[in-house]
């Protein structure tokens, strides 16, 4: 998918096409084994810009954030064009300290087969599993939580992407688009985020938004109106 493509979708959509000039950009793979400052600095600087007391509010806010933009830049060019750029974790590189599309930057020029089994294992087991549990040595959350930010993030990738379809009169890119979502839906990790696996999707967990000082509620929340502050998910 070319770079206007992409980003009259959305910017989420969209790669960096050069890397930090002062090397900011580190790959993911460098995150996954360990080397976790760039995520607590992201989680840091997310706190800090929301006024989140609670550290696993602030982690949750940026795994979903992540997550959202990982499961873009492969679902939407799949589904464009039946390839997506080499997002592995090894040649994804990224810079926490900057917004979408410059926070991300593959230095491949490789295009992978757009079908949900190779976008599954790039970004799924390449990408959200190892986050998670990177998220997880920084601060106490849940796993099934994130297991719910990634289904959350999946779901709205849909969403962009099938109202896409619709105002530019595309749909086979709507098609192959749940098509795709369907297959990805159907891992035992992700079925049960939330339903329906598509544009009306509703999770089956809280990403803790509403803990956020004037945050409210997401609009595929479980809830149908913010807890008290004594409640945990």
């Amino acid at each position: 998918m070319d770079e206007p493509q992409a980003s009259s979708v959305s910017v989420f959509f969209a790669l960096g096409a050069t890397p930090s000039p002062d090397d900011g950009h580190r790959a993911l793979a460098r995150l996954y084994d360990g080397d976790i400052a760039p995520l607590t600095s992201r989680i840091d600087t997310v706190a800090e810009r929301l006024g989140a007391t609670e550290r696993r509010v602030a982690a949750s806010v940026a795994h979903l954030g992540l997550a959202a933009r990982l499961w873009s830049c492969a679902l939407g060019p799949a589904a464009l064009s039946g390839r997506f750029p080499d997002l592995r974790a090894e040649n994804l590189h990224w810079d926490p300290r900057r917004p979408a599309p410059e926070d991300l930057w593959t230095d491949s020029v490789e295009l992978l087969a757009g079908t949900a089994a190779r976008i599954r294992d790039v970004v799924q087991y390449g990408h959200l599993e190892p986050l998670a549990a990177a998220i997880r040595r920084d601060t106490a959350v849940s796993a099934r939580l994130l297991r719910g930010n990634a289904g959350s993030a999946l779901a709205g990738t849909v969403r962009q992407l099938t109202g896409w379809a619709r105002t530019h009169g595309r749909p086979d890119v709507a098609a192959r688009t749940r098509t795709l979502a369907a297959e990805l839906f159907d891992h035992h990790r992700l079925h049960d985020t939330g339903a329906p696996h598509g544009p009306g999707f509703r999770r089956s967990t809280c990403c803790l938004y509403y803990r956020v000082p004037g945050g409210g509620l997401c609009g595929d929340c479980v809830f149908d109106s913010a807890p008290g502050a004594a409640v945990r998910t």
